[in-house]
């Protein structure tokens, strides 16, 4: 083999040679560095758009309890023709009955109250029917008229005001043990009977009637052939509709309220769900509107003249993980759908 031959075949070894030896510890330890470099970077990257995505969808959440609740608060009041709470500002008292508000942390309450909360109730929808039977809920008694035949416990409940709900913001529930005290004000049972007047002179009117509801002394309005048999007047005095039976068609309240953070709306139903033998006021079913709710506020609106009754609401919903709120206020008219 010549000299030319000999260096060709040696070089070609040497260059097998190389290529069998690898990469060298400095070399392997700068590959290293730079694929744990590219590793954080990537972990940073997949972190903060799984952060981000848990953000969004966190706020999506809360946006869509927050219009949910808000959709079934605004379509009971647009659907009702009767406010029950919050009630007209009692000048009597040192605390503002119109405007219930209860927040998370808790509301000091006002004045005299010895508690803040938050409360909407509105008369139900005359067209529900949930029974299915082809006559609306809140016509108990089938007649076709809604609410003309009230007791002296207008909500038939057996309780002061609503059942469990405090109605005049004192921060006490069903007190006094008079189930005929409606306005829940500690006066006396059926003190302002259905005559377009302010009886108590506490600013809301035909807010707490007796069994004869507009206190005339006669069944229905004195005079006059409610039920249209052609007789006059031919019931006892309680009998408000004039048809023989006495106070079978109450109020059926739809209440919204706040239960340790969670907005609740509260239904009466056409059947015995408080296994008390028959339907009453305590007949009803819960449902969970909104969680997280860090703020409630109804303020019921003066009302001026033949204007129709307002409210404002506004509802605030906090998450309680990334401090993330979304916050939401209307105002409705009572009965504006109607």
């Amino acid at each position: 083999m010549n000299i030319k031959g000999r260096r060709t075949k040696n070089l070609y070894q040497a260059t097998i040679l190389g290529r069998q030896r690898g990469f060298t510890l400095l070399e392997l330890l700068i590959s290293l560095v730079i694929g744990s470099i590219l590793m954080l970077a990537l972990n940073g990257l997949v972190g903060q758009g799984l952060q981000t995505n848990e953000t969004v969808n966190g706020e999506n959440e809360l946006n869509r309890q927050a219009q949910f609740a808000m959709e079934q608060m605004v379509r009971a009041v647009s659907r009702s023709p009767q406010l029950l709470l919050p009630l007209n500002d009692n000048p009597a008292t040192n605390w503002p009955e119109n405007i219930r508000e209860e927040t998370l942390p808790p509301t000091p309450p006002v004045g005299d109250s010895i508690g803040a909360s938050a409360v909407l109730a509105v008369t139900l929808d005359r067209s529900i029917d949930l029974d299915r039977d082809g006559i609306p809920d809140a016509d108990q008694d089938g007649d076709g008229r809604f609410d003309e035949d009230t007791g002296n416990d207008r909500t038939n409940d057996q309780a002061p005001g609503i059942y469990l709900i405090d109605d005049d913001g004192d921060g006490q529930v069903d007190e006094g043990g008079d189930s005929g005290d409606d306005d829940e004000d500690g006066g006396v049972s059926g003190e302002d009977p259905v005559n377009g007047l302010d009886d108590d002179g506490d600013t809301n009117i035909d807010e707490d009637p007796g069994n004869d509801s507009n206190l005339d002394g006669c069944p229905g309005l004195c005079g006059v052939d409610e039920d249209g048999d052609g007789l006059i007047d031919e019931t006892p005095a309680a009998d408000d509709d004039e048809d023989g039976s006495s106070d079978e068609d109450w109020l059926d309240p739809v209440v919204f309220y706040l239960d340790n953070g969670t907005l609740t709306q509260r239904t009466p139903v056409p059947w015995d769900a408080s296994g008390s033998g028959g339907v009453t006021g305590r007949d009803f079913i819960t449902q969970a509107l909104a969680e997280n709710v860090s703020r409630f506020r109804v303020e019921r609106l003066p009302q001026a003249g033949d204007l129709a009754v307002q409210v404002v609401l506004v509802l605030e919903l906090t998450d309680t993980h990334t401090g993330d709120s979304v916050s939401l206020e209307t105002r409705v008219r009572v009965g504006g759908d109607l």
